[in-house]
């Protein structure tokens, strides 16, 4: 059964203060006709000027994503991006009567509860959903996003500020409509508390308070409670949303996400939407050459072109390299039909310690052999300090490996590796190694 295009029933409309202006606006939604996409309306200018929601006609990503056409511009348009997206919306006009749309409460669990008061309506057309074929990659300094061919839309995301309160959490999600609702719609905007003075100054957050965002102190939190414990990365997986739905279609893939924000998602959503405009170019698939690993996306084949391991002693599935190849992050999915399962333990699963420093080890080797100097070599692991194992992982988990080279040098070098599962540190240690020829 086909997947057929929505619109609303019936106008709906709320009202509340704008983020940055600190005034008082209303977004109004409409239906709109199929194949029509989404449209931002400025119903307080002459003539009602519109500009329709595309990554093209971004101007602005500071402290948010700003759409605008030649004379007006509408800010902060990305929490309405990602409830119109998580509720599988494709067509509909928004009009708003000023510069920005009301923040809420900072979430975008407002806006679905004005949309499902509007009531949802089936058009017959099918929804052009768009797919890819290849990894898709942005990268700048230790921001990574990476695009992964999918038959569902899937968001992991970590974030990691190096703060007493905030550190590192990580979420993923597969965004159904229900989903959404539950686990993405309710995650609030955050801010970290000294930067409200330097956010005023600049004409920015004017209308920022308690009642529609989260800030965070140098010694705890201000709000009284938060909705999730990892709420924080929840929102920014919210953002991530909003601007990906700028590509003007809803996407089948897994997005992998890395200290983002609205900067290098809207990069992201560019480079996806120069493949929508060479539809061609979506269907070929890339061959990765044993040169010109920097930034690259590398799965099984590539791992197993640069180390010697092979399974069933293989312990990454995939590894996504810096730009200047000092820093890299691994994935392994842990599955219940490992054999090492059978007898740790029976009944009571538990990936062996081991088995997450051999999963780092094998990611830290990668990334060193991936240099063109050093693709000759063989590894032989001289010492591992400093291992410190946090949490258990188990059957189902993902393991987030974070490696990064302290020390380099052609006969051997310093690694430091931490495992991540979710948010959670579960193990860490610094691995010192020599390089042989083979």
């Amino acid at each position: 059964m086909m997947d057929l295009q929505k619109t609303i029933k019936r106008e709906s409309t709320y009202s509340g203060i704008g983020l940055h202006t600190g005034n008082i606006t209303s977004v109004t939604f409409k239906p709109a006709l199929p194949n029509s996409g989404i449209k931002f309306v400025r119903s307080d200018l002459p003539g009602k000027p519109e500009v329709k929601a595309n990554i093209k006609n971004v101007i602005s990503v500071a402290r948010g994503t700003t759409l605008g056409n030649g004379s007006f511009q509408i800010q902060t348009v990305e929490h309405i991006m990602a409830t119109l997206c998580g509720l599988g919306i494709d067509n509909l006009i928004v009009e708003v009567n000023a510069g920005e749309p009301p923040v809420a409460d900072g979430s975008g669990m407002p806006f679905v509860e004005t949309l499902e008061k509007a009531g949802f309506q089936e058009q017959n057309v099918e929804k052009d959903y768009f797919t890819i074929t290849e990894p898709v990659k942005f990268s700048n300094g230790d921001v990574h996003l990476v695009v992964l061919p999918s038959d569902e839309f899937k968001v992991s995301a970590t974030i990691d500020y190096k703060h007493k309160i905030l550190k590192s959490q990580y979420g993923t999600f597969t965004i159904t409509k229900e989903i959404f609702e539950k686990e993405i719609a309710p995650a609030r905007t955050y801010c970290f508390e000294h930067e409200i003075e330097s956010l005023k100054r600049r004409g920015l957050a004017r209308g920022g308070s308690l009642d529609n965002a989260v800030v965070i102190g140098q010694n705890g939190i201000h709000n009284k409670e938060l909705r999730f414990p990892d709420e924080f990365v929840r929102h920014k997986i919210l953002d991530l949303i909003g601007d990906i739905y700028l590509i003007g279609k809803p996407l089948k893939a897994h997005i992998i996400a890395i200290r983002c924000g609205h900067a290098a998602n809207i990069a992201l959503t560019k480079k996806l939407g120069e493949l929508i405009k060479r539809p061609a170019a979506r269907r070929t698939t890339k061959t990765f050459k044993q040169e010109g690993f920097e930034g690259k996306v590398l799965g099984l084949e590539e791992i197993q072109n640069i180390i010697p391991h092979r399974p069933p002693f293989l312990f990454v599935d995939k590894i996504i390299m810096s730009e200047n190849m000092v820093k890299a992050v691994g994935f392994k999915n842990i599955t219940i039909n490992e054999e090492y399962f059978k007898g740790h333990f029976p009944n009571y699963p538990i990936l062996p310690g081991v088995l997450i420093i051999e999963s780092m080890a094998q990611t830290s080797c990668v990334l060193f052999l991936a240099r063109s100097d050093l693709r000759k070599k063989l590894p032989y692991f001289m010492a591992i300090k400093e291992v410190k194992f946090r949490k258990p992982v188990f059957p189902g988990d993902q393991l987030q490996l974070e490696v990064e080279v302290t020390r380099a040098r052609v006969r051997g070098g310093k690694i430091q590796g931490r495992a991540y599962v979710r948010n959670e540190l579960v193990a860490e240690a610094e691995f010192m190694f020599s390089l042989v020829d083979r």
